[in-house]
């Protein structure tokens, strides 16, 4: 009798999980350009609160264990959680702990967003950021607390111009909106520029802004999709050394 993973049509180097918040348009799009070949994607929907942006965030933390089991039997090689934001409020501390733990419960490897976000700034060699924020004036402060909290220096932040009366506004910004952004820089000493936050969609900003400002430039979804082929042991130089790759697949989204 075949194993059940090995008889899969699809997916032969493995499955990955990812927890999307509810009304995000970009993580798919983003991630069907950058996952390695023979790599399969499946999502569930984060659930939380319609009204009350912190509250959402916040819920998609608390119910992430309900989120996972729409999952079922499906054979995931890991799970990566696709929201800072959630991560910004619980801190470092907790969020590292939180998902150490979910991971042993689920015998795979769960990311957040995060965390993947250090593990890149550490293996670029970044120890300062200048943060690309899309977000209202309480969720910025709470990203630069918890960079600094790990570690990292925030030398500069700049805000994307949007409404960020709801987070969900996000959803509308654009590549060319985080240029434009980022193009505000008054300081270049940063070691990085991290764009975050996965619902503004900027793959096709990193390129044109890594040429610009001649250092690293990397986004939330960027580093999660290699945290996670590093977790299934996928030998591949890291994304943002494979622009021309993906930046191609963009073309077909």
């Amino acid at each position: 009798m075949h194993n059940m993973k090995s008889a899969r049509e699809y997916g032969k180097a493995g499955t990955i999980g990812i927890g999307v918040p509810q009304a995000n348009t970009t993580v798919e799009a983003e991630f069907r350009a950058l996952v390695p070949a023979g790599v399969n994607l499946i999502t569930a929907r984060l659930q939380g609160s319609r009204t009350n942006s912190r509250q959402r965030l916040l819920d998609y933390f608390e119910t992430l264990d309900t989120t996972i089991e729409t999952f079922d039997c499906a054979p995931l090689s890991a799970f990566g959680f696709a929201c800072t934001g959630s991560s910004y409020l619980l801190g470092v501390k907790k969020d590292r702990a939180a998902f150490a733990e979910l991971s042993r419960r689920r015998g795979y490897p769960a990311v957040p967003a995060t965390e993947a976000i250090l593990e890149s700034l550490a293996h670029v060699g970044a120890r300062s950021v200048a943060l690309v924020s899309p977000y209202p004036a309480w969720l910025t402060q709470a990203a630069v607390a918890y960079y600094r909290d790990a570690g990292i220096e925030v030398s500069e932040v700049v805000q994307v111009e949007a409404d960020t009366a709801d987070t969900r506004n996000v959803y509308d910004a654009t590549s060319a909106d985080a240029v434009a952004a980022a193009g505000r820089l008054k300081r270049r000493d940063a070691d990085a520029i991290l764009l975050s936050g996965t619902g503004m969609p900027t793959l096709r900003a990193i390129g044109q802004l890594a040429r610009s400002f001649g250092k690293p430039v990397l986004s939330s979804t960027l580093c999660l999709a290699w945290a996670l082929g590093r977790r299934m042991g996928i030998a591949a130089a890291p994304p943002w050394e494979q622009r021309s790759a993906w930046e191609a697949r963009l073309q077909d989204l």
